[in-house]
């Protein structure tokens, strides 16, 4: 039985941790805040409550799997999951609005067909069947197994796209944004591409091809909403890691990582004290590392963490009722998404964001059914200094009602209080790892150049979302359990 230290308390490092415990090691996390989640946290108020991280799953056989390899009751005995119907609902800037079907090919299909006009439905079909090819060549590298040392693989594009004249040349598109602009021959399912991107913490412009496995992801396997919000799946697993024997210590930071004889040893706390361990597993970001050597030679290089975006919300809580048929989720489309990415990923505000409008249908998220729970988000630049200043956040904020009231047109008479919340108390957006673009796109392995020291969660591979971070912690526990033969997750 080896001694596991875990730094962070988030999804990825509880799913390793409660799988590191039932192969029969001593597990503890220590988290430098008061409580669990991470990012999948929550802002109760006057009998409203709201996911402040994020509001649907999606794969959750991600940890469907985990609470079968960890204990006896399944997942779906402990939280109540469904799909949301419609998946989606959008709105666009011309007017045009669509209600997309969750996990139904066909049914999207018609959709579109009925709302864009006859064809629309039938390219935006032909490029699910092509993103399909993508998410068959690249899922198991990708996100079944660890970054192996030939992760050149990898750095391939493995989109199939079209071959096409552009400019007396025949070309093929290289980056999302050139997909939705080539291939589906309409501005609005270009933008439908372009959101989604965004809504990962991706910019469309940039990003490979690959990307479009991402629609695909969520068409194929659905928007799943937890009842009670995400935070009560963060407490499942926060409950099934105790019922394995994890101990947590919360209020504990991380200052470095002990080595000895080469290897991992233990952590070093704020405090001064020392935690002495056999492994240790690093699933809050580089906290405790310092400048440390992750990689080995030959290895992907980390995406700078600079880079990567964050997430303005909006915490509404409205007098009256929730119409009966409103839509779970709702997109408002931004009138330029080129022009929100250069704002998103550069120097400028976002004067037109894409806003996305949570409504949940949840007893749970209000005081009685007289009121409702709303959550307004957008994707912005994720430098904390930028939203210092509060006449920035209310102006943004301003800006998300705005959209925001062509989904409830009578958003600000109902409106009882609101809460702003911006990367600066909710952290950036660590987006998924891709495939293609020479592995600019990857993130660094769950192994190190340090032995004993392995990487989770959202900032190592196989990237940030909540199940990726589950993914992330599966291949962990098989990396520690089963040693560097370990050829992942079945």
């Amino acid at each position: 039985m080896a001694r596991i230290a875990v730094i962070g308390a988030g999804m990825g490092a509880m799913a390793a941790a409660a799988r590191l415990a039932v192969a029969g090691h001593r597990v503890t996390v220590h988290e430098r805040s008061e409580t669990f989640g991470g990012a999948v946290g929550g802002f109760e108020r006057d009998g409203f409550a709201f996911d402040t991280g994020p509001g649907l799953l999606h794969l959750p056989a991600v940890y469907r799997d985990l609470f079968l390899k960890t204990g006896k009751q399944p997942l779906e005995s402990l939280v109540e999951m469904a799909q949301v119907e419609p998946a989606s609902r959008h709105l666009f800037a011309d007017g045009t609005e669509v209600s997309l079907p969750n996990a139904s090919h066909g049914g999207a299909v018609a959709a579109l067909d009925s709302a864009l006009g006859s064809g629309a439905g039938e390219r935006w079909g032909d490029f699910l069947k092509r993103a399909r090819e993508c998410w068959d060549r690249s899922r198991r590298p990708l996100l079944e197994e660890p970054l192996w040392p030939n992760w050149q693989v990898l750095g391939r594009e493995p989109y199939p796209a079209l071959r096409q004249r552009r400019l007396l040349r025949v070309r093929q598109a290289a980056t999302l944004a050139q997909v939705g602009a080539w291939e589906l021959d309409d501005p609005r399912l270009a933008t439908l591409l372009d959101a989604c991107a965004l809504s990962y913490g991706l910019d469309p412009r940039r990003v490979p091809a690959s990307a479009a496995l991402l629609p695909y992801m969520e068409q194929a396997f659905g928007a799943w909403y937890v009842r009670g919000g995400m935070r009560s799946l963060a407490r499942a697993v926060y409950e099934r890691c105790l019922e394995r024997g994890v101990e947590f210590v919360f209020s504990s930071e991380v200052t470095g990582v002990l080595e000895r004889d080469g290897r991992a040893a233990g952590l070093e706390l704020a405090d001064g004290s020392t935690v002495e361990a056999d492994q240790v597993v690093a699933a809050a970001g580089r906290g405790g590392l310092g400048e440390r050597k992750l990689w080995r030679d030959g290895e992907v290089r980390p995406t700078a963490a600079d880079t990567d975006p964050g997430r303005f919300t909006v915490l509404l809580a409205l007098r009256g009722a929730r119409p009966a048929g409103a839509a779970h989720r709702a997109v408002v489309h931004s009138p330029d998404t080129a022009a929100e990415a250069a704002a998103v990923f550069g120097d400028g505000p976002t004067a037109h964001p894409t806003v996305t409008v949570l409504r949940p249908d949840d007893p749970a998220n209000r005081p009685d059914d007289a009121h409702e729970a709303v959550t307004l988000t957008a994707t912005v630049s994720g430098d904390p200094a930028r939203w210092a200043d509060g006449a920035v956040r209310e102006r943004c904020a301003d800006t998300l009602i705005t959209a925001a009231e062509r989904v409830i047109p009578d958003l600000r008479e109902r409106l009882l209080w609101r809460e702003v919340l911006t990367p600066a108390e909710t952290g950036r957006v660590r987006p998924p790892a891709l495939a293609g673009e020479g592995g600019a796109y990857l993130r660094p392995s769950n192994s190190t150049a340090l032995p004993g020291l392995h990487l989770a969660g959202g900032w190592s591979h196989p990237g940030g979302g909540l199940a990726h971070a589950g993914m992330s912690g599966a291949l962990v526990a098989g990396l520690i359990v089963e040693g560097e033969d370990f050829r992942g997750s079945q």
